[in-house]
């Protein structure tokens, strides 16, 4: 028998008991783990629920308990889940947790504590919601070169993006029906301005480089500018689609991690990724592509990647350490973002002629209505940046620049 306990009753500390009551039955004649709910901490009481005799809100009486093997952290924010966590561990209770925040920035800190201490600190809901990505490119990609990670990381913007592209909503219309929708919060910031994919891009970018950055040192750029022309206008440019995407690469012996809107193609799994669902794309040396896709956040896809991690521990009787591993990032382990490489999308106030004084390595252009919209070869993002100076010198104004994936 294996007790769990749980911190947070929300939205993922319900339904990961949900999960474990509901799906007691299958769980052990699956796997062989007897999961036991053994408390719940939370600061309100939920009178009338079956768990409500299993509510505390004494932390103490969690880390006390020398009965309780694994700590569910499902609290959000970084404090007190941090500390909460750290604890647990340092008691020698595993924890699992879908805080994407905590992992992005203690996660170092938390897995040297976890070994020390002889227990195991997992993640799997920290990205993609109920989508396995952690465990897979742990141990089902451990024998490849990991040569490039991109992923619609969040499934607000993703749901934006689509009512945007398919009903020709312009942005702040499409947010409003996501918060109504409740797949957006009252303050949207965190998704919207690309803050929540940042965490979950170097997340992924250490397990396949092993250093973790901090999400305050990549670029971040979430959809805010992004206008109902720009996904027009990339729809009839051989039909690209808008996404949100979150980036990491090895340039040299650097790590490259971003996030920004980008112009995906047709012939790129993740183009048809659509309303609130997530895709993450990881391309490998041996493999090649591997697509991972589904819900990448809501109550029981995220509560079922938090119980399989609980699964991994309870059926591991040696009860070791995981085996994600790595260091903090250093400044020199940062490549610029100066040093990527891409096809640029720029939509201009002015004609043809006033793109051809400037750009004349065009692969497509559309022009209407005094604006011309057209998409570059490859070139690097500090070449980018001369066009835009070039542009104004020149004295017509961009409107918008999207990189393409």
């Amino acid at each position: 028998m294996i007790n769990v306990a749980i911190l947070g009753f929300g939205v993922v500390g319900s339904g990961t008991a949900e999960v474990i009551e509901k799906n007691k039955d299958v769980i052990k004649t699956k796997t062989g783990a007897d999961l036991v709910i053994k408390h719940i901490l939370d600061l309100r009481d939920f009178p009338g629920s079956p768990f409500e005799k299993l509510v505390t809100h004494d932390f103490n009486d969690i880390i006390n308990d020398k009965e309780v093997d694994i700590v569910v952290e499902a609290m959000g924010g970084a404090h007190p889940a941090y500390d909460f966590s750290k604890a647990a561990l340092e008691a020698g209770k595993h924890v699992v947790t879908s805080n994407k925040l905590v992992v992005a920035q203690f996660g170092t800190e938390l897995l040297e504590i976890a070994e020390k201490n002889g227990v195991r600190y997992l993640f799997e809901a920290s990205v993609g919601g109920g989508i396995p990505i952690i465990k897979p490119m742990m141990s089902d990609l451990a024998q490849n070169r990991i040569d490039g990670i991109s992923g619609i990381l969040n499934g607000t913007t993703n749901y934006i993006l689509t009512q945007m592209s398919e009903n020709g909503a312009e942005f702040a219309d499409a947010l409003k029906e996501a918060q109504t929708k409740g797949y957006a919060e009252a303050d949207p910031t965190s998704d919207i301005e690309g803050h929540d994919a940042a965490r979950k891009i170097v997340i992924l970018a250490a397990l396949a480089y092993g250093k973790l950055i901090s999400p305050d040192d990549i670029h971040c750029e979430g959809i805010t500018k992004i206008d109902a022309k720009d996904v027009k206008f990339a729809e009839e440019m051989d039909g690209y689609s808008i996404k949100l995407i979150g980036h990491a690469e090895k340039v040299g012996d650097k790590i490259l991690a971003f996030v920004a809107p980008r112009l995906i193609p047709t012939a790129n799994p993740l183009h048809d990724v659509s309303d609130v669902f997530n895709g993450i794309l990881v391309n490998c040396d041996m493999l090649g592509d591997a697509m991972f896709y589904g819900r990448g956040a809501g109550k029981l896809p995220t509560a079922s990647a938090v119980v399989s991690d609980v699964i991994d521990i309870a059926i591991k009787s040696e009860m070791k350490a995981g085996s994600a591993k790595w260091t903090d990032a250093a400044d020199d382990d940062i490549a610029p973002l100066s040093d990527h490489v891409c096809a640029h999308y720029f939509r201009i106030a002015g004609c043809v002629k006033c793109m051809e004084k400037v750009c004349d390595n065009i692969v497509h252009c559309v022009s209407e209505n005094g604006e011309t919209a057209f998409i570059t070869k490859p070139m690097t993002e500090a070449e980018a940046f001369e066009k835009e100076k070039a542009f104004a010198e020149n004295g017509t104004k961009v409107l918008s620049r999207i990189r393409v994936l």
